[in-house]
């Protein structure tokens, strides 16, 4: 193994001859201090140890070769605001799907673009080509502080989430919108809706995130 780097949602080990890219799913791991259990799918001996990936559920995968991480669009703590609001103005699609398009912006995942949306104001339903340049750059910045404090707090553990040393995340003590329907905003106290955009759950106030007009 010569090196190991991460691309949106996928883990990209580069070997002598090719690469290896591994997408965990929703309940997949790689553990570097675990054994071997009934949902091990993976066991790679390296020179100093022995990588294990374990995937209960069987919705992540093991691929050889970078086609489909050359699809990926740009990482979101990398790109710049000139560059996203310029990619913002070119899709007339709902805010919310286009954020977890993959093609679009790299990584990001459902409970990180609730977050994310949350903290910039902006409705999921909202087009992304009509948001002004104030809102983009809010959305932007706000893209930026979710995730950085998000890895701060080593991620979000809803069901059985852990780190490659089997260590829990505790982002989730931090969410204001994610899982809590029915809850008071922490902002306003209106109770947080959920609905579902893009085919997935979707939390947010209708207060601080006002549905756009048709």
């Amino acid at each position: 193994m010569e090196s190991v780097a991460r691309r949106g949602k996928f883990i990209v080990i580069g070997l002598d001859k090719g690469e290896l890219v591994m997408h965990l799913g929703m309940t997949g791991k790689l553990l570097t201090a675990g054994v071997e259990t009934t949902h091990t799918y993976g066991v790679f001996t390296l020179d100093d140890g022995v990588l294990l990936y374990e995937d209960p559920r069987q919705f992540g995968r093991i691929e050889w070769g970078d086609a489909r991480v050359r699809r990926l669009g740009p990482e979101p703590l990398l790109v710049g605001l000139a560059e996203f609001s310029e990619r913002l103005k070119k899709r007339k699609t709902r805010i919310k799907a286009l954020l977890l398009n993959q093609t679009f912006i790299a990584g990001l995942g459902n409970i990180y673009v609730d977050e994310i949306l949350f903290s910039s104001g902006i409705h999921p339903l909202a087009q992304a080509s009509r948001l002004s340049e104030a809102r983009a750059a809010k959305l932007h910045q706000a893209m930026v502080d979710t995730l950085t404090l998000a890895i701060e707090h080593r991620g979000s553990s809803i069901s059985d989430y852990v780190d490659a040393d089997g260590n829990r995340g505790n982002f989730q003590m931090l969410h204001r919108v994610y899982g809590r329907e029915g809850e008071a905003c922490v902002n306003c106290g209106t109770p947080i809706k959920k609905v579902v955009v893009a085919g997935r759950g979707t939390h947010y106030c209708p207060v601080c995130q006002r549905r756009p007009r048709a």
